[in-house]
Parts: structure tokens; sequence; C-alpha cells
């Protein structure tokens, strides 16, 4: 409530000063009370300009989602049609098993504006700052393919995300083996699938996507700054967030129902259009070592085909891979 108070406060300033004392006096609590409530809407995207002897001034407000404008945008059939939104998580891949074991439908979609501790592959946490990018979760029933196929699933979702980058922001994205996307050579989005299965048959597949789409280079914490950006560093302007996510939940509907049709074939064809990882020296690190090699292909299960030294070819379903 002393939060929302505050906001309202600062909104009817019309962008003037206000000082620690005033704010004291309105909220009925001490300045250092206001002190930390105006951190705290820091740490939540607001942007403050504090002066000695005048006060605070707000100069910026969290971008938000707008879940009605998202479903009036929306072309899907299902994907994105049921919707649950957060201001804050911890994971949407946590929320999203939570939706899954209360009966959740196939399309359902889990969106915040911040993780605290979003899931990234082999353990790392993904950076996902408060109105910045579109951190979230899709549910999937894919029950009609076996367990051995689901790698596919994860091109799948790059080749929509990919697609929906380019035409929604004007980027050239390009998608990294096996779930990263890259533009210029630095990261911009990110793919986790984490599946349940039951006799080697799919139950349900928890498919987590990250994309950096407004983050500005401050944004990054210092160790991510040389290999990570976003969609607006890369377009030179803000990128509308909804119009991103509308499009790649049809690119991923669309593609969808054509594996669903004709297998894998034609998703491999546009992956391959689309991908940066092959047809070059590259070096591998896996749970089960490191290797290097010519990357030569994918199979038909979208496990990569890497020629290493010694001619043999070595099929990887899941590796960190850099370019020599």
């Amino acid at each position: 409530m002393m939060t929302d108070r505050l906001i309202g406060l600062f909104e009817q300033s019309d962008g003037k000063f206000l000082s620690g004392e005033q704010l004291s006096e309105e909220l009925g609590v001490s300045r250092t009370a206001v002190w930390k409530q105006i951190e705290r809407l820091r740490q939540r995207g607001y942007r403050f300009e504090a002066v000695s002897r005048k006060g605070y001034r707000l100069l910026s407000k969290p971008d938000r989602l707008d879940i009605s404008r998202l479903q009036l945008k929306l072309e899907t059939e299902r994907f994105g049609r049921f919707v649950k939104y957060y201001d804050q998580v911890e994971s949407t891949q946590i929320v999203a098993a939570r939706c899954v074991a209360e009966g959740a439908e196939e399309g359902t979609l889990i969106l915040t504006e911040e993780q605290t501790a979003g899931k990234g592959r082999m353990g790392r946490k993904w950076h996902s700052p408060v109105g910045k990018g579109i951190w979230m979760s899709l549910i999937l029933k894919p029950v009609w393919i076996p367990l051995l196929f689901t790698p596919q699933l994860t091109l799948l979702v790059a080749v929509a995300l990919c697609r929906a980058i380019r035409s929604a922001a004007g980027v050239e994205a390009g998608i990294k083996w096996p779930n990263d996307l890259l533009v210029g050579g630095k990261k911009v989005a990110g793919i986790l699938l984490e599946s349940s299965a039951e006799d080697e048959r799919l139950q349900h597949i928890i498919a987590g996507v990250g994309i950096s789409v407004n983050l500005q280079s401050d944004d990054f914490p210092p160790e991510l700054r040389d290999t990570a950006t976003s969609l607006a560093i890369e377009a030179g302007r803000q990128v509308d967030r909804i119009e991103v996510l509308s499009r790649f939940l049809l690119e991923w509907e669309q593609l969808y129902e054509l594996y669903r049709r004709e297998g894998f074939a034609p998703i491999k064809l546009l992956w391959e259009a689309l991908n940066v990882s092959l047809h070059r020296n590259i070096r591998c690190r896996t749970p089960q070592g490191d290797f290097e090699g010519f990357a030569e292909g994918i199979d038909e299960h979208g496990a990569l085909q890497l020629r290493t030294a010694d001619g043999s070819v070595k099929k990887l379903y899941s590796a960190d891979i850099s370019f020599g």
C-alpha cells in the first residue's frame, strides 16, 4: 500500500521534486522508510533523480506488458490464449511446472516482468531484469511424438524465435546450436526445454524462453557485456515487446502444426537456413568431455554431427559450443 501511495505522489507531482520531509509527512512514515521504499522501486525498474535539499524526482517508470493488448494482437488459436502474468517470480519454469500439475492446457503462457532466479541450461542463472525483456514459459503436450525426438522441438522453437525477431525487430538474428540466438556474434535470446515422459512417450514439455529486448549495456552485469546484447541495442531503438511476443507465438504455433503434419524435415531445412553454427570449426564442451571438429550438420533427431580430427563423426545432443 505504501509503495502504491508513493508512486501516486510522484505521478501527481508532474515531474517536480518532492522532498523527503514532504513525502514523510504525506505517508506518515520516517524519511528512512521513504528512502527504503524508493530503493525498492529502483530495483523494480523505476528511475529517480535525487538532489540534495530538493529531494526526489521520478524520471521514468518501468515498461509493463499490456496483457489485454497482447490478447487483441494475437493471431494464434491456442498458444498464449491463456496467460498467467506476474510482476516477479523466481522462475517461469517453476511456475509452469505448478500449472501443469494443476491441469493447465497446452498453450498456456507464463509471463513475468522479472525473474529472481531465471533458469538457463546446465544450471546457469538467466539474467532477467524487470521490464526489459520477455521472460516466459509455454506449456506443450506433444504426446504424439517419441521421447527420442525431444531435441527437435528445441530447434523448432529456435526457428520460430529467429523468424519473429527478424520480422518484429528488424535485426539479423541467427541460431547457434542448440538453443541460443545471436546478433552480431552476441547472445540475444536463449531457450530451455524441460520435459516429462512416461513409457518413453512425452507427457509435457515446458519451454522456457528469455529474450533480451530493451536492455542497455549497463543493464547487463560486467561479466556479460562482451557476450550479450539486446534487440534495442542492435536495432538502435526501443522495441515493442508485445509485437515480438505476439509474432513469436504465431510463428511457433504455425511451425508446431507443420511439425505435427509433416515431421522434422521442413523444420530442419528452415533451421539450416538460419543457423550460424554449421560448416565451420567449433569447440564443444559437454558433460562427457571437450571435443573439437568441423560441424557438418544436424541429423534427423536434431543432434549435431561433428567430424573430429581422426575423421570419425560424433553425434552431440547437447553442448556448449564456441567458434574456432
